[in-house]
């Protein structure tokens, strides 16, 4: 019988990404997925900052950007003219060392990450489902069915990382409250001829259409994003929505862009849901990405979220199985994850319910209205600073956690860790391993460098400059990073007994 830490049901983004970041931290993974191999087609295409940031920490980051296209501005259209521009690169340059949205299609990412796990050492088991499991306290014992039969395997922790339909969500019978969106959208991949795409995405605002472009190559390669109006499929209209092609999809948006679709590789049909469970960890057994949480695609959260999920979880597990914390630590991933979602639900639930509404009001508010408003707000720093921030999921924080604490400068504890570049030093620059730190802007104590060796604590200190009191940190206070980037703990009085009481406070033995 093979036996795991963990065990991995599910093999899109956020399973892979937690497989690779178990592994990174020397974390017995397995994985296990009933498909033959990784998707071919996808709905996900944006990758946003906050990912890129995460997986700089397992090397990463460079080759998924290098192979995406970076996004730097949004267009909005309307019957074929641009009413609004807004620049990502305008809005995150001081923000990120990613101002830009990724346009990296789900199938690329997912043959990267695989790619990248069998490096780790992790072979994703092809044709393989899991089809039962118990959870006998401490242990999992996980049934697989697969093409020689039927075997078992235990696990430590089992992680449901199997989609909106998930079984393991259904075997804990954790709720999924929420609804499904009456529109019918398609998602496209097509060769493009007639606009000039550029590094842009694309969004036609018109009565007739609602649709994203998001070209991915420079020989007109492209992904269509939009809805198909119930008169194709309601009744009397005589198609099923897997009946439908391209043909049923109305073109008027197309024509108003002067984009030709010359070729569609591939086509297909979808509804949405917006639900959240109630259950993110149920004993030994968690759940993840879709698994936990299903939203609009508007902003193009969804894929980045269960990335999050699965980072934020990560370090946790690792810690735990290490026996560098107690249990009770799991416990914060529900608490720090369940808000976020819910917050994303019903954000993306607006737009969603505003981009989509109909009726002659509604019509003329986003056509006309709307465009003036963002074209407005976006001549304010602030303003274009906020939209940057919450696309690309770099505001996120975690300030209710039991694992935040402080306050120093205008850093709290639950904030994302402030990305700062002085004289070609980055605070967020890749660490030599996954794990816990403390930063410094300004001078460290002697005391305080001390106290981190002797408990393997890194401590990185960076000469303080104008970029930092910027970036609201206060010069020579302690943030206790957490392997996240996340601000643990902000001290300003950089204090060792701060650090050793926080740890103590949270049941952690290694820093003890």
């Amino acid at each position: 019988m093979e036996d795991y830490d963990v065990l991995i049901a599910g093999a899109g983004p956020t399973g892979m990404a937690l497989g690779l970041w178990l592994a990174h931290q020397g974390v017995r993974v397995g994985i296990v997925d009933k498909a033959a191999e990784s998707g071919t087609t996808s709905r996900a295409m944006a990758v946003q900052a906050r990912t890129l940031e995460l997986y700089r920490q397992t090397g990463i980051a460079d080759e998924v950007a290098a192979e995406g296209a970076p996004a730097e501005a949004i267009n909005l259209w309307v019957r074929g003219r641009r009413k609004a521009h807004l620049s990502f690169l305008a809005a995150g340059g001081d923000v990120t060392p990613y101002p830009f949205v990724l346009i990296y299609p789900q199938d690329k990412h997912e043959r990267l990450l695989e790619r990248r796990l069998r490096l780790a050492g992790v072979d994703v088991q092809r044709h393989t489902e899991l089809i039962d499991f118990d959870d006998r306290g401490g242990q999992v014992v996980a049934h697989l069915h697969t093409p020689q039969g039927e075997r078992e395997c235990t696990a430590r922790f089992l992680a449901g990382c199997d989609g909106a339909r998930s079984f393991v969500r259904h075997k804990l019978g954790a709720g999924f409250p929420g609804g499904t969106y009456a529109h019918l959208f398609y998602v496209a991949d097509v060769q493009i001829q007639g606009m000039e795409t550029g590094s842009e995405v694309h969004a036609s605002l018109d009565t007739s259409d609602f649709l994203l472009l998001f070209p991915y190559t420079r020989d007109g390669r492209a992904r269509l994003i939009g809805t198909i109006r119930d008169e194709r499929t309601g009744a009397g209209a005589g198609k099923q929505p897997d009946d439908l092609s391209f043909e049923d999809v109305s073109h008027k948006a197309m024509e108003s862009l002067g984009v030709k679709v010359e070729q569609v590789h591939w086509f297909s049909t979808y509804r949405t849901h917006h639900r959240v469970t109630d259950q993110y960890r149920h004993g030994q057994v968690f759940l993840l990405g879709d698994a936990a949480h299903v939203h609009s695609p508007a902003g193009g959260q969804g894929m980045n979220t269960g990335i999050g999920d699965a980072i934020n979880l990560a370090w946790k597990l690792a810690d735990v199985l290490r026996g560098d914390a107690s249990d009770a630590l799991l416990d914060s991933y529900k608490t720090e994850r369940l808000a976020f979602a819910r917050r994303l639900v019903d954000t993306t639930d607006r737009a969603f319910t505003f981009i989509t509404a109909e009726g002659g009001f509604a019509d003329f508010v986003r056509m006309h209205i709307a465009p003036t408003v963002a074209n407005a707000a976006y001549s304010f720093d602030a303003a274009r600073e906020f939209v940057f921030r919450t696309i690309s999921q770099t505001t996120v924080q975690y300030h209710d956690s039991p694992l935040s604490d402080g306050t120093a400068g205008k850093v709290k504890g639950g904030d994302r860790l402030p990305w700062a570049m002085l004289e070609g030093r980055d605070n967020y620059a890749q660490p030599a391993r996954i794990g816990w730190q403390v930063h410094v802007y300004g001078e460290a104590r002697s005391a305080l460098r001390d106290w981190c060796l002797r408990h393997g604590l890194p401590v990185h200190v960076f000469p303080w400059g104008a970029v930092h009191e910027q970036a609201g940190f206060e010069r020579n206070a302690v943030y206790l990073v957490r392997p996240d980037y996340y601000v643990a703990l902000s001290d300003p009085t950089a204090s060792c007994d701060a650090i050793a009481g926080y740890f103590a406070d949270r049941g952690y033995r290694r820093f003890a």
